[in-house]
């Protein structure tokens, strides 16, 4: 455990930041009437995303590390945060629902049938909890993986190869 405690601690991190950016939408109208929006300005959240994901490694290789970190150490630093943060997602996917935003669901399924993009069904199949929990694990450990993969090139000691 002490030596994923970096790892726990950003990943706690990620998902408070995560938890803050929905009510960020939420409070900017991207849940309601702003709506139609919601799909571009959503893709916004990758920057303080990465950002995590960089102070972490760098937090790793100077605190851990002692200043020394290959990329191999990186990526799996990476990872073990994606895996934290998939195990949470569930949880951080019901508080957003059930707490910042309970209209969310209502509201775009509305908009996905009125905009002739979804039947009703459809809608009612795709934007549920079951669906976006699924969604939220799934996409923080391909997400995850990915900006690890790319991040640890960046932080990776300059003596490792």
């Amino acid at each position: 455990m002490k030596n994923i405690k970096i790892e726990i601690k950003w990943a706690l991190i990620f998902v408070a930041m995560m938890l803050a950016w929905m009510f960020l939408e939420k409070s900017l109208g991207y849940h309601d009437e702003k709506i139609e929006d919601h799909p571009f300005f959503t893709n916004f959240v990758a920057i303080p995303s990465i950002a995590i994901y960089i102070f972490a490694l760098l937090d790793k290789r100077r605190n851990f590390y002692h200043g020394v970190m290959s990329y191999k150490q990186g990526f799996i630093s990476g990872l073990i945060i994606s895996v934290i943060v998939a195990a949470l997602s569930p949880l951080s996917q019901y508080i957003t629902i059930e707490f910042i935003t309970p209209e969310y669901f209502p509201n775009v399924i509305n908009y996905a049938v009125s905009s002739g993009n979804m039947t009703q069904a459809e809608a009612e199949g795709y934007f549920n909890l079951k669906s976006y929990i699924f969604q939220s694990v799934i996409g923080a450990l391909v997400m995850g993986l990915l900006t690890s993969a790319i991040v640890a090139i960046f932080v990776k000691s300059k003596s490792q190869t």
